[in-house]
């Protein structure tokens, strides 16, 4: 563990540390940011009002909506000249949402991504490559913070360039990488390409996020690079990755709880749900002072789950994200996450983890197209085989997500690769328009 102390809290102190922080944090933006006390007056509540860790739900939601209504720095609790770091959004789907960092959340940043990378066993002997993007995407500067605060020898080489990536991995000996994973699966194909058997490597340990995956790709990563792929989670309103991490028992990723608020709530009314229920991840920042959120509704779907882990951490712990509540298709009235179509394929085992959804309407009905790339192998056998795979792969979308489902199985390298998220889904249904 990076910060054993922290780490293995007492419940109860860890409950103490929280309402303090939340106190003052509610204190901070009702006397320095006008809209949440305009929010906070609307619903009738005052700093004093706030006592303890529970009365978090006295506190009205924050929302995406509300950043870019506030652009760019309207939500920012800091003044500027304390402000020593701006990021943002790309705003592909609106305006951007601006987000700012004091000196003091910097140090933060760096404290919850080393214990991030602690969990996976990264110590000062480590040489990390960080493949997220370095810029107004908070992944690579976010890993980068973590590692150096271990003490380890960082290369930050951001995204893209793999056969460079590669050669650098190889020659460098690095030990732990950082990136999303279908750009890991990536490199592992563009390793083989280049004649470099990527087990051989000194290779060990590798944090995945900023894209849902799943436990099977996971499978996948880990056989086929022959590490330990680690599951991490953050979004860059609530700090950018070093929200939450997997610890090397991988069975859900612990919430840095003395940060951050974590609740789930279900997506259409809003109502708290217990542990152990599937719903929307709201977070709430509690030792921010540039941009500290209150209950931010992530669009994320989790479960949280408080009971011990094996490995002593005391921090609650959220299932790996299962969707998004936005990126949710309606299949003829059947909820569909991209993901849940991912482990079906990697269960069969027949296919390469690379697939894509096209969504479009006939008529009034929604159609729904999975393109599926196949190994050199397998395109080049009998037809009869192939006929095979696609039934079978129908058949299980049917029986496991009760969708019925075009299988077109396509030629390797079909599907455009990404070096950073992969586009899962292309939705040509026009289904905004009234």
């Amino acid at each position: 563990m990076w910060n054993r102390e922290i780490e293995t809290l007492p419940r109860a102190e860890l409950e103490r540390i929280q309402s303090e922080r939340l106190r003052k944090t509610v204190e901070r933006v009702y006397h320095n940011v006008p809209f949440y006390r305009q929010k906070l007056d609307q619903a009738g509540i005052k700093p004093e009002d706030i006592k303890s860790v529970k009365d978090v739900q006295k506190l009205p939601y924050t929302t995406k909506q509300d950043l870019r209504d506030n652009y760019p720095f309207g939500l920012f609790a800091a003044p500027q000249d304390e402000v020593v770091r701006i990021h943002a959004s790309s705003g592909t789907t609106g305006k951007m949402t601006v987000v700012g960092y004091t000196k003091n959340d910097i140090a933060t940043w760096a404290e919850v991504m080393a214990r991030t990378m602690g969990s996976g066993g990264v110590t000062r002997k480590d040489i990390i490559q960080i493949a997220y993007g370095y810029g107004l995407f908070t992944g690579g500067l976010g890993a980068h913070y973590g590692a150096e605060r271990i003490g380890a020898s960082v290369i930050p080489i951001s995204g893209g360039n793999t056969k460079r990536q590669l050669q650098i991995m190889k020659d460098f000996g690095t030990t732990a990488v950082a990136c999303t994973p279908s750009y890991i699966l990536y490199m592992a194909e563009g390793a083989e390409e280049e004649g470099i058997n990527i087990k051989d490597l000194p290779l060990r340990v590798g944090f995945f996020g900023a894209e849902p995956w799943s436990d099977n790709m996971r499978k996948e990563i880990e056989a086929k690079l022959n590490i330990k792929a680690i599951d991490i989670y953050g979004l860059s309103e609530i700090m950018g990755p070093g929200v939450s991490s997997e610890c090397w028992e991988q069975n859900g990723l612990h919430v840095w709880e003395d940060h951050f608020i974590v609740e789930v709530i279900d997506p259409a009314t809003g109502e708290v749900l217990p542990y152990g229920e599937k719903g929307e991840l709201v977070f709430t920042c509690i030792t921010k002072e540039a941009l500290p959120l209150l209950r931010y509704r992530t669009r994320d779907i989790s479960i949280l789950y408080n009971d011990l882990c094996p490995c002593g951490r005391t921090h609650m712990r959220m299932n790996r994200v299962m969707g998004r509540t936005d990126d949710m298709l309606i299949i003829r009235g059947v909820n569909v996450f991209p993901s849940q179509i991912e482990s079906v394929l990697l269960d069969i085992g027949e296919t390469e983890p690379h697939y894509q959804l096209i969504v479009d309407r006939d008529g009034n009905l929604d159609d729904l197209e999975i393109w599926v790339e196949v190994s050199e192998r397998l395109f080049s056998d009998q037809v009869k085989k192939l006929e095979e795979v696609e039934g079978k792969i129908r058949r299980e979308i049917q029986s496991t997500l009760g969708i019925s489902a075009r299988i077109k199985l396509v030629e390797p390298k079909t599907i455009a690769r990404s070096e950073g998220k992969a586009k899962r889904v292309i939705d040509r249904r026009d289904v905004y328009t009234n």
